[in-house]
């Protein structure tokens, strides 16, 4: 199995504040849960405290294998939350390892 982190900090600069935006991009992405095949599970922290060094939204998804994960990455409902997401952040990191 594949476990997916994707931390996010959204820009300033927006109608929406990140707080907001991150509450959307967690309802869109549990949303995914049972919709795709291969993705286990998909569950999205919102951070609470913000500090000089925090993210806005954490992803936690784990899948059965890389190419499940790959097939993730370009499934069109991921993508057209991918899209909303890129127009809003500021940074993003990812770290993907076997569990």
């Amino acid at each position: 199995m594949i476990r997916h982190i994707v931390m996010w900090k959204f820009r300033r600069d927006l109608t929406e504040t990140p707080h907001e935006v991150a509450l959307e991009l967690k309802s869109r992405l549990e949303e995914l849960n049972g919709k795709i095949d291969g993705l286990i599970r998909a569950e999205v922290g919102v951070n609470i405290k913000e500090t000089a060094s925090s993210f806005d939204a954490v992803l936690t998804a784990d899948f059965f294998s890389w190419e499940k994960m790959e097939a993730y990455k370009v499934h069109p409902l991921h993508v057209v939350i991918s899209d909303y997401c890129m127009e809003r952040r500021e940074q993003r990191i990812d770290v993907d390892y076997e569990i």
